[in-house]
C-alpha cells in the first residue's frame, strides 16, 4: 500500500507517518532524509545530489524522483509513506508516472486537515528529541520527565528555529501556493480522503487507519 500525507506545516504529518510505520510496516520515504542519506551513500546518485547542495543549488525533480525509484527498487516492504514529495503539480505527475512504469499506484492521499490559528499555539509549543525524532509540545504533550524522551531518555530536546508565528505564516503561504493544488488534483482522481486533523492524536489516527482499511478491502481480490 503507498499513501501520501498532506497537510500544512505543524499538520502532524510526521507523528501521523511514525505510527504507520509501526504499525503497518510501511516505509516513511521523507524527502529531506533521502538527501542526507544520499550525500554521504558514495552512490553515482548520491554524489550528484552531493554535487548539487554542494554548490548550493535546489536539488531537481528528477534527481529526487530518481532518489525514489532507488528506494522502490531496493527496500522490501508492503507499502511506501510519501512525505514531503509531491509538493507541486508536476511533482505529482511524475510520481504517477514512476509508479506506474513499476507497475504500482497511489492507493490513499490522506489529507489532514487542521485550522490555521491553531497551528501558531501548535507549533510554537513543538519540540522534538533529536535522538529518536519523538515530537512533544508543551502544553498537550510534555515528557513525563522534565527534560527526557520519554522513548529513548535522550536529553537532547530540540526547538526549531522556525517554530515560531512569523515563520509559520511564511511556511503556510508557500505551503497554499505550491502545495494546496495537489488536493484539488487528487479529489479529481478520487484518491483524495480528507480527516480532521484538530482532533487528537490518536482519534487522527483512527480515521487514517478506517481509510486505509478500506483501500485494502477495495483492492482485494473480488472485492466490488
Amino acid at each position: 500500500m503507498n499513501i501520501i500525507l498532506l497537510g500544512p506545516p505543524g499538520a502532524g504529518k510526521g507523528t501521523q507517518a511514525r505510527s504507520l510505520v509501526e504499525e503497518r510496516g510501511l516505509v516513511q520515504l521523507s524527502t529531506g532524509d533521502m538527501l542526507r542519506e544520499a550525500r554521504i551513500s558514495g552512490t553515482e546518485m548520491g554524489k550528484v545530489v552531493a554535487d548539487v547542495m554542494d554548490r548550493g543549488q535546489l536539488v531537481t525533480d528528477e534527481i529526487v524522483i530518481g532518489l525514489i525509484r532507488e528506494k522502490l527498487e531496493t527496500v522490501n516492504a508492503p507499502g511506501f509513506i510519501f512525505d514531503g514529495f509531491p509538493r507541486t503539480l508536476p511533482q505529482a505527475d511524475a510520481l504517477d508516472a514512476l509508479l506506474s512504469a513499476m507497475g504500482r499506484h497511489v492507493d490513499a492521499v490522506i489529507e489532514i486537515r487542521v485550522d490555521d490559528a491553531a497551528l501558531v499555539d501548535r507549533i510554537s509549543g513543538r519540540y522534538t528529541c533529536g535522538s529518536c525524532g519523538e515530537v512533544y509540545h508543551d502544553t498537550t504533550r510534555p515528557t513525563v520527565q522534565a527534560g527526557r524522551c520519554d522513548i529513548c531518555g535522550s536529553s537532547d530536546l530540540k526547538r526549531r528555529a522556525d517554530d515560531n508565528a512569523d515563520s509559520l505564516r511564511t511556511r503556510l503561504l508557500e505551503y497554499y501556493k505550491k502545495t494546496s493544488p495537489l488536493i484539488g488534483y487528487y479529489y479529481a482522481k478520487k484518491q483524495l480522503h480528507p480527516v480532521d486533523g484538530m482532533a487528537g492524536m490518536d482519534e487522527v489516527g483512527g480515521e487514517i487507519a478506517a481509510v486505509l482499511d478500506g483501500a485494502a478491502r477495495a483492492e482485494a481480490p473480488g472485492a466490488g
